[in-house]
């Protein structure tokens, strides 16, 4: 590590305690319980309906979808199965293609291959971090063809049955010109959001775009209900569907068991959403509370080495993870090694999903932005402060 780089870490690793105002080890992303949590988890553990049937399930999904902008929310146990029903009900299957980006959580290549599809890997842009538009029309002119009302990918000929970008760390990707080649190839758009709780793309909030979207709520998330997902959707027979499927396909009776398809055992429980609707509670105080700490970066970083990530024009990003941009690799482990040391907690991006052995064999392109990012990318704890 070179000696001004050195300097830039310490200064950081002073500063970032100061924000935290603690000696002890500061984590990544910690949830904040401040509100009606103990409350509302007791009064679900008085009702005896603690399972899959609440009015905690109800009341989280209705606020869900007024929060977003969506006229439907359906619950689930977590967003990666949240994002394999959504691909489920748009049609993914063995023998299908979905695109999507190599630079994100495994669960979103994890959720396309529960559905039997195979994930084709395309590269982001690397101001966004987010699927590029740029690469998605190179592949569709390029890689794919129109047969009737589908498209297939030429080499392989299988049929491309979603385009699934995910909003990296809370930055929103450009989903409006997504949206449009999207709909320009007829190609239904899933957005993972599950990282994008409270970030907006000129004015409409993300997972509101494209004909489903996914959000998470894992204990790492900006609101957590311990476990748990969601989807949305302005599609009121998808709606239905999902909600049936991810309550075991069960049709609706007073005491008859019968089940028309085969559904899943998925809902979120009453349990877990009576801690999301305390959390809810509180969530447009955390994202003000996480953008004034983005803004204490941008200031801290303001002609330093060391490159802050902003979000860009018409975007409010709920700053799930502030980032910053290193010079090259070595940069970048040096960085990791002297924070994590000093016991404040950094990490790279995720290893790029073409790279994990049970994705080897899956097309992708140059990914020169995507592996450009990892090299470079780390992020910083960006958890909300008392």
């Amino acid at each position: 590590m070179s000696k001004a780089l050195a300097g830039e870490v310490a200064e950081l690793i002073a500063f970032v305690r100061q924000q935290y105002a603690t000696e002890e080890f500061i984590p990544l992303h910690a949830p904040r319980f401040e509100g009606r949590e103990k409350e509302l988890v007791v009064d679900c553990i008085d009702s005896t309906f603690v399972s899959s049937v609440g009015k905690y399930v109800t009341q989280f999904e209705e606020e869900m979808a007024r929060y977003v902008g969506a006229k439907h929310a359906v619950a689930t146990v977590n967003g990666t199965q949240a994002l394999f029903i959504a691909l489920k009900l748009m049609g993914a299957a063995p023998g299908k293609l979905v695109l999507t980006q190599a630079l994100s959580f495994a669960a979103t290549c994890n959720a396309i291959w529960y559905t039997g599809a195979e994930p084709v890997f395309l590269d982001v842009d690397r101001d966004s971090m987010g699927l590029s538009p740029a690469a998605l029309e190179r592949y569709l002119s390029e890689e794919a063809e129109q047969v009737g009302d589908k498209w297939f990918d030429k080499a392989q000929g299988k049929e491309i049955c979603a385009i699934v970008p995910m909003h990296t760390c809370g930055f929103p990707a450009k989903i409006d010109v997504l949206t449009f080649l999207a709909e320009r190839h007829g190609i239904p758009l899933v957005e993972d959001a599950a990282e994008s709780l409270g970030s907006f793309y000129a004015g409409q909030h993300t997972g509101t775009f494209g004909t489903l979207g996914i959000f998470s709520f894992n204990g790492n998330k900006v609101i957590t209900t311990g476990g748990g997902g969601m989807i949305v959707t302005n599609d009121s027979e998808l709606a239905a569907h999902a909600k049936h499927l991810t309550t075991t396909a069960k049709r609706p009776h007073a005491w008859e068991f019968f089940h028309d398809e085969m559904g899943y055992n998925f809902r979120l429980p009453n349990l877990n959403a009576a801690l999301g609707v305390a959390q809810m509670e509180k969530l447009e105080e955390f994202v003000q509370n996480k953008r004034v700490l983005a803004g204490s970066y941008r200031h801290f970083f303001e002609g330093k080495h060391i490159r802050f990530v902003e979000e860009a024009d018409q975007v409010r990003a709920n700053y799930w993870l502030n980032a910053v941009v290193l010079g090259d690799l070595s940069e970048r482990e040096a960085f990791l090694e002297a924070t994590n040391q000093a016991g404040v907690m950094t990490r790279p991006l995720w290893t790029p999903l073409n790279r994990l052995p049970y994705n080897k064999n899956c097309y992708h392109d140059s990914l020169e932005n995507t592996d450009w990012l990892f090299d470079r990318v780390v992020n910083l704890p960006s958890s909300v402060r008392g």
